[in-house]
Parts: structure tokens; C-alpha cells; sequence
């Protein structure tokens, strides 16, 4: 099987703009996401939430591999970015009812924190496009 050689994919978040980056690319059999948070346009979704953050953040992180034909059996690696230690549980219960039957390698980091304080959870992803998907 032949992949192309790059391929991006971009989201409605303006950082991708003023940054001069993707949401999602693709490189051989690997398909790399950025950091992606609870932000849909200009809407914070599950704001003061670690958990629904994470969750949508998850969600919209799958979205963006879904570009490339991918589903949740092809990740093969998740990092978790908090902004306070005291959300791993509700960010961990989050990535667990989405990954437990997949089981990637996991990071997870408590950072200093985000460009909007309001951002509790940034997530990002690695798919394997050889994968058997699930």
C-alpha cells in the first residue's frame, strides 16, 4: 500500500492561521494532530469541565484523523496536556470511556497553561494508518 507523501488538514481554529499550522497531517503511515482543545469556532465547550473538555477535544481530534479514513482503532499514541494536577481523573475517565479498548501509549503532562485561562485540557493524537481499525 502507498501513501502520499504529506497531506495536511485544516480546522476552523484560528490559531492554525496565525500560526501557518495544520490540524492534522499525515506523513507516510503515520497521521500526526496538534493540540487540540474544547474549542469549536469561537465556542469553549465544557467551560470550568476537565472532563467534557477532554471529551470533546478527544472528539474533535478523531475528526480530524476521520479525514484521512481513520477511526479510534488506529491511534496509537494520545497526550493529554492539563493545566491543573487536580483534573487527571476527570481528563483520565474521559480518555478511558474513548480509548480503553484500544489502549494507546499515553502521555500526560500538567503544563503552566494555556493561551485562554479558560482552557483546561489540550489533547493531541497519533494515528497508524496500517492499523486494523476498530
Amino acid at each position: 500500500m502507498t501513501f502520499d507523501a504529506v497531506r495536511r488538514v485544516q480546522s476552523q481554529n484560528p490559531w492554525e492561521e496565525t500560526l501557518g499550522s495544520a490540524r492534522a497531517v499525515a506523513a507516510g503511515d503515520r497521521v500526526l494532530v496538534a493540540g487540540t482543545t474544547a474549542f469549536r469556532g469561537e465556542v469553549l465547550y465544557g467551560e470550568g469541565d476537565p472532563y467534557e473538555q477532554a471529551k470533546v477535544a478527544f472528539t474533535s481530534a478523531l475528526e480530524a484523523i476521520g479525514e484521512f479514513g481513520l477511526g479510534i482503532g488506529s491511534v496509537i499514541r494520545t497526550r493529554i496536556h492539563l493545566a491543573h494536577a487536580r483534573d487527571v481523573d476527570a481528563a483520565g475517565r474521559a480518555h478511558k470511556e474513548l480509548f480503553d479498548a484500544v489502549r494507546p501509549v499515553t502521555t500526560l503532562l500538567v503544563v503552566e497553561g494555556f493561551v485562554d485561562s479558560r482552557v483546561l485540557v489540550s489533547v493531541e493524537l497519533e494515528a497508524f494508518r496500517g492499523a486494523v481499525d476498530s
